[in-house]
Order: structure tokens, then C-alpha cells, then sequence
């Protein structure tokens, strides 16, 4: 039996492979591998710069800012909240009202314009005022201040005077007599031309009492601050007496409101 022959898988000859780039050319850069598609690849991380490190500082700064108000104002909030319950508080124990005033009486003993030659008007008045004060609560203590009274028309000054201090007691009425004066008092022309319009009105001359004090507000043994308050006195009317008897002012429609005056810097509320 004879053996068969099979032909190789290689051609007959040498065979000649192309040269390579690296065996053409030793010098050639290598080519480079597909190392963006790399699934394994370090992504890179440039250095911080001190771009960076700026914005790091700026940030922290920020935050430290914001925290501070943040404490701030929920200082604030706390302090208004722990006042609002002391007031409450106060105000439940204590029940205060203002105190109130009210016009007794009121005479013009002496009312005279006078003009002189060089046609500049005086104004001499004398005013007898009897009002009475009452304190409405059943804890609270007023101690006043002196008090100044003016008494005016239509915002011309006809007279002014005082009233010395004094203690309202719980549930107290004070009796307050006080002589208002005023002496050769140099009168604009617009002041002469609104006072005599008003003494030709039939219900007479328009006069508003203003009385300005501080007073301390004592409860149990505590005390305040003085406090300032304004007492307005509207609605009296009254006539220039004739001759030597006074003329008793009308004091049937009078009213007076008491507002408290808080300075807060260089404001008056």
C-alpha cells in the first residue's frame, strides 16, 4: 500500500514579510494604543491651583457669614418672644391704664391786646385753671414730675405755668389748681388777625390746655424708667371778661387724651 502525499499549507519558496515601521524606520514614534477607550483608564486630576483654593476660602467665608446671621437673628426672635411673654404677663397681673384727666374749671381774669404806635400788638393774660387727675389702677403707683401747662389758641400762645409734683396713689383723685400768665407777650400779625376772629364768635375764644410731665410707675417693689407723657385738653371756649369780675370759660364739652412720650434716639413718639 503506498502513502499518499499531501501538499503543505506553506507556498514553495521563502517567504518575504513587509518591514515593519519600526524595522523601515527605527527613529519613527511608536504608534499609540486606544488608551482613551480604555475601561481601566485613571481619569485625570490636575493639581489645585490657587484659583481653587481661592474659591475654598470664599466659600467657608460665606458659610461663616450666613451662620452668623442665622444665630443673630434667631437671638432677636428669642428676646422679642421672652418680651412678648413678660408683657403678658405684666399685663395679666397688673391690668395698667393710663391715668385720666379732666378740665374742673377754667377763668380768664385777664385778657388784653394792646398795640403800640409802631403798630407791634402785646398780648397780657391771666388764666385760673382747676383740673383733677385720677389714677384707675388698683396696684400701680404714679409719682409725677412737675408739670408745664400751656394754654393755647388756635397755636397762639395765651398763657403758660406749672404745677409741682406729685404722688397718685391706687384708685386716687388729684385736685390741680394752677395760675397760667402771660405778660406783654409780642404778637405777630397773624397771630392778632386769628385771635380776634375768634373773640367775635359767638361761642368765644377756642382755647386748648397742653401739659407736659414725666412720671415713674411703681408696682409692688419694682419701679420703672420715667416715661413722658402729653395731656390735650380740646373743646373749651371762653369769653374776655368785662371789667373786673373773671370770665368763666365753657368746660362742659371738654375732653383730654393722655399719649405717652417715648424718646427713642433723637425721635419723640
Amino acid at each position: 500500500m503506498t502513502d499518499r502525499v499531501y501538499p503543505s499549507a506553506k507556498p514553495n519558496g521563502t517567504a518575504t514579510t513587509a518591514p515593519t515601521a519600526t524595522a523601515a524606520n527605527p527613529n519613527a514614534a511608536p504608534i499609540k494604543n486606544q488608551m482613551y477607550n480604555n475601561p481601566n483608564r485613571i481619569p485625570y486630576r490636575p493639581t489645585p491651583t490657587a484659583y481653587h483654593r481661592h474659591n475654598r476660602r470664599r466659600c467657608s467665608c460665606r458659610r461663616c457669614f450666613c451662620m452668623c446671621c442665622f444665630w443673630t437673628i434667631l437671638s432677636i426672635c428669642i428676646i422679642l418672644l421672652l418680651a412678648a411673654i413678660a408683657g403678658a404677663i405684666f399685663y395679666v397681673l397688673y391690668h395698667p391704664q393710663r391715668p385720666a384727666f379732666s378740665i374742673s374749671s377754667l377763668k380768664i381774669s385777664n385778657f388784653n391786646l394792646t398795640t403800640t404806635t409802631d403798630d407791634i400788638t402785646h398780648l397780657t393774660a391771666k388764666l385760673n385753671l382747676t383740673l383733677s387727675t385720677k389714677n384707675p389702677n388698683k396696684k400701680l403707683i404714679y409719682n409725677y414730675n412737675t408739670i408745664a401747662i400751656t394754654a393755647l389758641s388756635n397755636q397762639v400762645v395765651l398763657a403758660n405755668g406749672s404745677f409741682p409734683g406729685f404722688t397718685s396713689s391706687p384708685s386716687n383723685i388729684t385736685i390741680i389748681h394752677s395760675t397760667l400768665s402771660m405778660v406783654s407777650q409780642v404778637l405777630d400779625a397773624d397771630s392778632v388777625s386769628s385771635l380776634k376772629s375768634d373773640l367775635k364768635r359767638k361761642a368765644g375764644l377756642p382755647v386748648t390746655i397742653l401739659m407736659d410731665t414725666m412720671l415713674v410707675v411703681k408696682m409692688d417693689k419694682l419701679k420703672s424708667k420715667r416715661v413722658g407723657i402729653r395731656v390735650t385738653c380740646e373743646g373749651i371756649h371762653g369769653q374776655t371778661p368785662k371789667g373786673k369780675a373773671p370770665a368763666v370759660a365753657s368746660t362742659n364739652n371738654a375732653k383730654c387724651k393722655v399719649d405717652l412720650r417715648i424718646k427713642i434716639l433723637k425721635w419723640t413718639f
